[in-house]
């Protein structure tokens, strides 16, 4: 029997993951589960799973959270980033899901590498923005690190790997990076002025949180995934080639120096990487239906527009310098946040990450408190921005 940690229960990645735990209850349990503030989920997702632990990031949510489960006195009510952190690293817990959202899941997921825990990784933030300090802890702790990001597991499951999860990268010529492209594909940069955060937000392939289908739109995301990419395998930026693939079939592509390219292929749905994962080296149900390949039909494949999707470009420039990825990563949530409020428009959110990228001094953080202070500066910066330099859009 599995102990498994679900940071993030309630979005998207925890939901998944709660679904195929539930589907193998002789496999896997939720012992622990975190969320920020969704009480209600929350206690729905308590009263099903049963797990030792709730854990959520806001104190009076985790409050109200224990007076409605006072009479589920088997699970036990918290707050805290302390609390997280002990949790993770007990014996109790051999499996941890990282998927809270955005810079707050660094410091959980960080403290499973050094307790040298099974790390099914779908946090960003902890390659994007500490990715030498989080890649170390892994192996100092000897962690097994699992990517749950439907591209990257597609890219490990197209890789020979050893005991450990570590592939081996020795006959590859070139990782094949797909992105679907988002809601705005083919449309030009002028188009896309008037874009309302409803629209950025209906992915027409993956049915994910805002801010990740936010970012999904304006290919932020495929900046982030080509970071990742580079620390899960050990690759360098021009070794890694980004393709549009809208129909979200091929999740991404290994080309050997042999001439043969391998592709997985799946229903875009993220079940299948979070079960590929759970079950490793083995296969378990994961719910999902099959792929008709025929229904399928055709696969097509493009070169991203990074005239009209500057975010890619900025991210693409920002891997190559010192701390460029955790503060490009920083300034994208500021101005993802400020779009969704109405704050700001769609095509000023490169504007911003471009800004605090310019107006900011790049270094290599190298301790978890170097990268938060880092953070921060790029949050700061970017807050001024949008605060000083754009106008709210017209209702």
């Amino acid at each position: 029997m599995r102990q498994v940690a679900v940071l993030g229960a309630t979005g998207s990645i925890g939901r998944s993951t709660l679904d195929v735990i539930q589907r193998h209850p002789n496999r896997y349990r939720a012992t622990v589960m975190a969320a920020h503030r969704s009480v209600d989920d929350m206690e729905a997702l308590c009263r099903t799973h049963r797990p030792l632990h709730a854990v959520m990031g806001d104190p009076q949510a985790a409050s109200v959270l224990a007076e409605r489960l006072a009479d589920v006195p088997s699970v036990a009510v918290s707050s805290g980033a302390e609390i997280l952190d002990d949790l993770v690293a007990d014996a109790a817990v051999d499996t941890v899901v990282a998927g809270i959202v955005g810079f707050a899941g660094l410091r959980p997921t960080l403290s499973a590498a050094r307790a040298g825990k099974i790390i099914l990784l779908a946090n960003k933030e902890a390659l994007v923005s500490a990715g030498g300090l989080f890649m170390e802890a892994v192996r100092t702790g000897g962690a097994t690190l699992l990517p749950v990001d439907s591209e990257h597991n597609a890219m490990q499951q197209c890789l020979p790997v050893d005991l450990e999860g570590r592939p081996n990268m020795s006959d590859v010529e070139k990782i094949i990076l797909t992105a679907s492209g988002g809601p705005f594909r083919g449309r030009s940069r002028a188009s896309l002025d008037a874009v309302t955060p409803e629209e950025a937000c209906a992915h027409p392939n993956w049915s994910m949180g805002r801010k990740i289908s936010v970012d999904s739109a304006t290919l932020a995301n495929k900046g982030l995934e080509l970071a990742e990419a580079c620390w899960l395998f050990d690759r360098r930026p021009e070794q890694i080639e980004i393709v549009v693939h809208p129909q979200s079939i091929v999740h991404s592509m290994i080309r050997y120096r042999d001439g043969s390219t391998l592709a997985q292929l799946g229903q875009p749905d993220m079940r299948t990487p979070i079960a590929y994962c759970l079950a490793w080296p083995e296969r378990v149900d994961a719910g999902v239906a099959p792929l008709d390949i025929v229904a399928a039909a055709r696969l097509d494949f493009e070169a991203p527009d990074l005239e009209a999707f500057p975010c890619l470009a900025l991210a693409q420039w920002a891997i190559t310098q010192p701390g460029g990825m955790c503060v490009f990563s920083a300034a994208n949530e500021v101005a993802v946040a400020a779009f969704l409020a109405g704050d700001i428009r769609f095509t000023d959110i490169d504007k911003v990450i471009a800004g605090t990228l310019q107006g900011i001094d790049l270094v290599e953080p190298e301790s978890l408190d170097a990268v938060q202070a880092l953070d921060q500066a790029a949050r700061d910066v970017a807050d001024k921005q949008i605060a000083g330099c754009f106008t709210r859009p017209e209702a």
